[in-house]
């Protein structure tokens, strides 16, 4: 109860000061836990097994066949013939 009257005592500044030290240390503690945490996850981590519960299936490309068109030939007369008729 003493170190709270103390607190209270100082000016708004000090008090300011006071808890962003808190902040900062107690945030630098979490990250510390959750750095931790997280490397022993990645090292735990199993790729396969992994794979395996996904169970992707390989994406594959529906195959289009193009109809086959066919053109009468013509001979160059014939395509004359029809260039004119055109005109």
């Amino acid at each position: 109860m003493d170190f709270l009257r103390k607190l209270r005592a100082l000016p708004e500044t000090k008090r300011k000061m006071i808890l962003w030290i808190v902040v900062v240390i107690v945030g630098l503690i979490f990250s510390f836990f959750w750095f931790k945490n997280l490397q022993n996850k990645l090292e735990n981590f199993k790729k396969e097994e992994f794979k395996e519960k996904l169970n992707l299936q390989k994406l594959e490309m529906p195959k289009i066949e193009m109809p086959e068109i066919e053109l009468p030939e013509i001979s160059e007369e014939e395509l004359k013939n029809l260039e004119e008729e055109m005109e």
